[in-house]
């Protein structure tokens, strides 16, 4: 059911409500003057006592009278009245019975349409308001009396297979296992083997645990359960364990089945680490599951799958054998891996030809598949909006860039002060990624994005897993290459590398406290490494005394001191690399990897300038070719939907016979001019036609060169007034 159904369901339920209550007041107060009003005593004592002079039912459920002693003439009644009672069948009876004799002025009631359908009616709308009453409280609804049930959501036919998941074949490999004793499970009660009864999914966000989940259902054909951990516990004590009984009795009756669960370590975590009620509320609830998990037999044909990303937070009963006993460890995927989910979410996307999925996969290093389901998207809707039916490399590389640093900010209003100290930042990180064994740069840019002034992405080549001592004091090093540039070729500090010292010294600390690099301390660990469980962690005390705490920051100095000389060494023997790429960076704004690659072997940056020009047409090139082709189909399509709408006109009587032919001819012209213009393409050039092109592009190329000396000439003049005049201004955040 909809939102809508379940809005106009609710709205009729409360008007029926409304109409009852209505009804009720209405037949038990009736109408008329509440001060007439008598009660069946005194109209009982009025006819003994012969006061009644004449009587009358006006057919609304009400008699009026008129007595001997009243105030209401004879010839008024029964438009006037001296009093009035409320009427019911029973007490008809005994006044006829007694009275009609007697006073025959009065008339007889007989049996009007309201008295026929009165008692209908409020059967009928007390059992809808029974109804309304049982759905407000069943398990169905959301009310008290179905807070016990399970909200468990069940899909009978899963569609999703192993072969539609890119990757992962290990992981793929342990889940098949499952499957097999789903279909055949006689194969392994004979051997006496004895399946696993939970399975639990453990990785990053994003790596794919619950697509895992549903193909292992997919695969088997069997009912699939699926519910997440928050969805046990309620503010109501016994709600949780009342849920775990009830999703395991529903899948008892759909065995054989799979039970998923979603995040579990928001009902599973280590007992004993309850703060308050609410926390003594979760572990009844991971009471009952474990006693769930311990209660049905292994060849019932429930299987329950789990995942999480916090795995050090479960409570150890849960993944003791025999109940979650397998752990599955789902890793971000590697550059194959990539490649296949990249394969696997473009198949819907229209892509241009010149794009390569293996260098794709190689510069998304670290992405997970949700990741790069993201960049695609973010891609796909940039070549919408520059009005492109293919997504071509250019779109792609700004949705990586989008999905990892945010949305480039180009009518940032930039200083010329603040431009010149984000160049020479960040033209000091790219130079040290370059020079020491760290991640080699993709894109250097001064162009805000973010929440940064200027960005170097850096992307790993491999997807090395070990960190050595070596690259982890380079990458230290890299850290300090942007204020470092400052200190040497601007002579200042400035307050915008806050980040870097930060992840530098976290990278120093974990040097010395976990993975022993320190050659003080050596081979010793002063800390756990995983991520803090304040339950668990608030009470632990550190494990060393106060004075080897000050030991270990004096450690952690003589790493960060270590590195930033010899990263001072490298900036101040490389700083002619470092004024070539701020000169570049002040042309062009963003450098990529060949440019950065053609400073370090030695190129002038005219030269750089000129192939980053040409590189720049070619891509203008491209793009104008794509938008003339998404043109030419956007036509087309718009030809041929005018011809299937003028057909469908016609059936009724609409259009004529002759307009669709105009149609047809029309499309049969286009068709004839989009095969002139790619006959014209293919025709060689005249000799005139190239001298022509050659001149213009010469002429181009000169003003480009003339453009490119300009700007250096601006540069260096800059660069002069900043090192004749006093630097004693203090400088903003980059």
């Amino acid at each position: 059911m909809n939102n809508k159904q379940k809005k106009s369901s609710k709205i009729f339920y409360y008007v029926l409500f409304g109409m009852l209550i209505l009804l009720v007041i209405f037949a038990l107060t009736g109408s008329g003057d509440p001060k007439k009003k008598l009660t069946y005593q005194d109209v009982q004592q009025k006819f003994i006592a012969g006061e009644v002079e004449k009587w009358y039912v006006d057919g609304t459920s009400k008699i009026i009278f008129i007595f001997t002693d009243g105030e209401t003439e004879t010839e008024n009644f029964p438009k006037q009245y001296d009093g009035y009672v409320t009427y019911f069948n029973q007490y008809f009876n005994y006044w006829f019975e007694n009275y009609n004799e007697l006073y025959f002025d009065g008339k007889q009631p007989s049996a009007s349409l309201w008295d026929t359908i009165y008692p209908i009616l409020m059967i009928v709308l007390a059992l809808i308001f029974i109804l309304f009453l049982f759905r407000m409280f069943s398990s169905k609804g959301n009310g008290t009396m179905g807070f016990g049930k399970s909200r468990a959501r069940q899909a009978v036919n899963v569609n999703v297979k192993f072969a539609d998941i890119a990757g992962a074949e290990e992981e793929k490999e342990e889940l098949r296992e499952i499957v097999d004793f789903l279909k055949h499970p006689q194969k392994f009660t004979r051997l006496g083997a004895r399946i696993p009864k939970g399975v639990l999914l453990v990785g990053p966000p994003g790596t794919g645990k619950t697509l895992l989940a549903r193909a292992v259902a997919g695969e088997s054909g069997v009912p699939f359960l699926s519910i997440s951990g928050s969805d046990f516990v309620e503010m109501f004590v016994g709600v949780g364990a009342s849920r775990v009984r009830d999703l395991f009795d529903q899948a008892k009756k759909s065995s054989p089945c799979i039970i998923f669960i979603d995040e579990i370590d928001a009902v599973g975590r280590q007992r004993g680490a309850g703060l308050g009620g609410s926390n003594d509320e979760r572990e009844q609830t991971l009471n009952q599951l474990l006693v769930e998990l311990d209660g049905f037999q292994a060849s019932s044909g429930i299987i329950v799958l789990a995942a999480t990303n916090r795995a050090d937070v479960l409570d150890p009963a849960l993944l003791r054998p025999g109940r979650f006993d397998r752990q599955v460890y789902v890793y971000p995927p590697d550059v194959r891996g990539r490649e296949g989910i990249i394969k696997i979410h473009a198949k819907n996307k229209p892509l241009s030809d010149d794009i390569d999925f293996g260098v794709l996969a190689r510069i998304t290093s670290g992405f997970t598949g949700a990741d790069i389901e993201n960049m695609l998207n973010e891609s796909a809707i940039l070549a919408a909006r520059a009005n492109r039916t293919r997504i071509i490399m250019s779109d792609i590389t700004e949705g990586i860039n989008k999905v990892l640093m945010g949305p480039q900010k180009k009518s940032t209003l930039i200083t010329e002060n603040d431009k010149k100290i984000t160049a020479y930042h960040e033209a000091g990180h790219a130079i040290l990624h370059k020079l020491l064994d760290s991640d080699d740069v993709q894109e250097v840019s001064i162009i805000p994005r973010g929440g940064a002034g200027g960005y170097t992405a850096s992307r790993p080549t491999n997807d090395d897993v070990h960190l050595t001592k070596k690259k982890a004091n380079d990458t230290i090093a890299t850290f300090m290459g942007g204020r470092l540039a400052e200190e040497v070729c601007l002579n200042e500090q400035v307050a915008g590398s806050s980040n870097d010292i930060e992840r530098a010294t976290n990278i120093a600390r974990k040097m010395v406290t976990e993975w022993g690099m320190s050659d003080k301390f050596g081979f010793m660990g002063f800390g756990t490494g995983g991520q803090v469980f304040i339950g668990r962690d608030y009470q632990e005390k550190n494990i060393y005394s106060e004075k080897l705490a000050g030991e270990i920051d004096e450690e952690i100095k003589k790493i960060l001191d270590f590195n930033y000389k010899r990263a001072k060494k490298l900036i101040e023997s490389n700083k002619h690399l470092i004024e070539k790429l701020v000169e570049l960076l002040y042309i062009k704004e963003t450098v990529y990897k060949e440019e950065i690659d053609m400073i370090m072997s030695g190129t002038s940056v005219d030269e750089i300038v000129q192939e980053m020009n040409k590189k720049e047409e070619k891509r203008k090139v491209v793009e104008e070719e794509e938008r003339k082709r998404s043109q030419r189909e956007m036509k087309l399509h718009e030809l041929e939907l005018k011809i299937k709408t003028t057909e469908v006109f016609i059936k009724h009587g609409l259009m004529t016979e002759k307009e669709l032919e105009e149609a047809k001819a029309e499309l049969e012209r286009y068709k004839q001019e989009l095969e002139q213009e790619q006959s014209k393409d293919k025709e060689p050039k005249s000799e005139e036609n190239i001298e022509t092109t050659q001149e213009v592009s010469s002429e181009n190329e000169t003003e480009k060169e003339q453009s490119v000396k300009e700007d250096s000439l601006t540069v260096e003049t800059q660069k002069q007034e900043q090192e004749t005049k006093p630097n004693n201004e203090t400088q903003g955040d980059k």
